[in-house]
């Protein structure tokens, strides 16, 4: 579960972005459209734990983002929150599996060769195991980047418009991959984006509107 209290980011300390309270259950997708500028992405870092507000905070289960810092954050991070950006990066030296087999690894976590085999078996990357990322189509790339987010059995999943850059058929794929893996997982599931194909597939939907006050 994840939910967010009195959230508030200011860039320059004098003009605040507010944000809207919500909550979202573990088994619970949530889709928070919003246009350019609204403040999407810097909600979702803030979620992540990528950035501190300025105030409120953010709780996935009982944990308070905001008490945590450096390498605790850092561990919790890797250990329950399930990241997917619109453009993933990988490691381009490290093949397709290697990539998998990092994020336990950077994690603190214990090797898991046959999770990320699983992984990619079902996700339909089996043969592209010992590829490198740059190999991968951009519908591939995505769905690597969601087995990297689930490698570690997160709690919760973020998707930071992970469809804006596809087409229908991909775009479709990708969104029911996230919500399968997602049941799987038993995780809340937020996804974040200015793509309105999305909003037919998710009856909890947000819109998120700039509101700017001041500091």
């Amino acid at each position: 579960m994840i939910s967010t209290h009195g959230l508030a980011y200011s860039y320059d300390k004098r003009d605040v972005l507010q944000f809207p309270d919500f909550i979202c259950e573990a088994d619970q997708h949530r889709l928070i459209l919003g246009q350019s500028g609204s403040g999407k992405t810097t909600l979702l870092h803030l979620l992540a734990g990528l950035m501190h507000p300025s105030r409120g905070r953010v709780l996935i289960g009982s944990q308070d983002l905001n008490q945590l810092s450096g390498s605790a954050l850092d561990d919790f991070r890797g250990k329950n929150i399930g990241l997917v950006f619109q453009s993933p990066h990988f490691v381009r030296a490290l093949s397709v599996i290697e990539n998998l087999q990092l994020a336990r690894h950077l994690s603190g976590l214990k090797p898991d060769k046959k999770r990320a085999v699983g992984l990619l078996e079902h996700l339909g990357l089996s043969d592209k195991a010992a590829k490198h990322p740059d190999s991968l189509s951009q519908g591939e790339k995505q769905r690597l980047a969601i087995a990297r987010a689930v490698m570690n059995h997160p709690k919760v999943i973020l998707a930071d418009e992970p469809t804006s850059a596809l087409d229908d058929t991909n775009c479709r794929q990708v969104i029911s991959l996230l919500e399968e893996e997602a049941r799987r997982e038993g995780a809340a599931l937020l996804i974040v984006t200015h793509d309105g194909r999305l909003r037919e597939d998710f009856p909890n939907t947000m819109v998120l509107e700039k509101i700017v006050v001041p500091a």
